[in-house]
């Protein structure tokens, strides 16, 4: 969800850092066999790396974010748009991070535009959103009606290696979805520290995320069920043609884990290609 890079020091809650006010504008087009960054304007601290190509065609971006995390009163805003044909894929180097506040809101709206017969994958790595953090983000997609899209979000609640749970803060995440102008999906959580605890919420578990995939049919979610098998804290639904993946977990790689898997299984039919994942992840 984040184009964050990681630090080692985290503000005092006590004295917020002056907020940033960052946002940025991707445009994506077919160039012959090839797609390419046809539109890159920013404002503030939020860019991208020059454009990769490991798979051919596909392009493939970094999403940077040089302060390193975001604070009370920062407001970050990423708009992408990929045009007929075209196809891309935008990650991040690094984990995002959300620090504690001592009081103010840090906010994050990304909109994603996807027209027809394009393809577009957003697969940022996961958000670190440290205790007593105020987070509100929102993610709006708009699909055309013969459009491609593969994306995933990986909350961190806390950070249990260094013995913090998440007795403090909250993440409000908005996600929308809509297709050829129709509202397909509409989801509104709250994470807090009773959240966090109870059984009817993470129960004590610091990773969770929520996968996306259209379009995808009945042989995506029979797939994607056999994957998970009798394993605990991962669940799989279809509506309308949207494939949405769930999971918790102790610790965000092995989420992540689970939806490279589901990666695996569906780019071939979704995207055309089969998996290449970003050599960024590896470093």
């Amino acid at each position: 969800m984040s184009p964050n890079l990681a630090v080692s020091s985290i503000p005092d809650a006590t004295t917020e850092p002056v907020a940033w006010e960052a946002e940025l504008q991707l445009g994506f087009s077919q160039r012959g066999d090839k797609t390419v960054l046809s539109k890159r304007a920013h404002r503030g601290p939020l860019t991208v790396q020059r454009p990769f190509y490991p798979e051919g065609g596909a392009c493939h971006v970094y999403l940077l974010h040089p302060p390193g995390g975001v604070v009370a009163g920062d407001q970050l805003s990423i708009n992408a748009a990929v045009e007929h044909d075209a196809q891309a894929l935008i990650t991040t180097p690094a984990a995002g991070k959300f620090y504690r506040s001592g009081g103010g809101e840090a906010q994050q709206t990304v909109n994603l535009k996807v027209s027809e017969n394009a393809c577009l994958e957003w697969l940022p790595q996961e958000t670190i959103v440290y205790e007593g953090a105020q987070l509100k983000s929102s993610m709006n997609i708009d699909l055309a009606d013969h459009a491609h899209f593969i994306g995933w979000e990986i909350l961190a609640l806390g950070r249990p290696a260094a013995g913090e749970g998440f007795d403090n803060g909250a993440a409000s995440l908005n996600w929308r979805i809509s297709r050829a102008g129709c509202l397909l999906y509409l989801e509104r959580l709250r994470l807090d520290a009773e959240a966090f605890q109870a059984r009817w919420g993470l129960f004590g578990h610091s990773a969770c995320g929520t996968m996306f995939v259209y379009p995808a049919t009945p042989l995506h979610l029979a797939a994607v069920q056999e994957l998970i098998g009798d394993e605990a804290n991962r669940g799989v639904t279809l509506i309308e043609g949207l494939l949405i993946c769930r999971g918790l977990d102790r610790r965000a790689d092995l989420l992540k884990g689970f939806f490279e898997a589901v990666w695996g299984l569906v780019r071939g039919d979704v995207v055309g290609k089969e998996v290449c994942a970003p050599r960024i992840w590896a470093t």
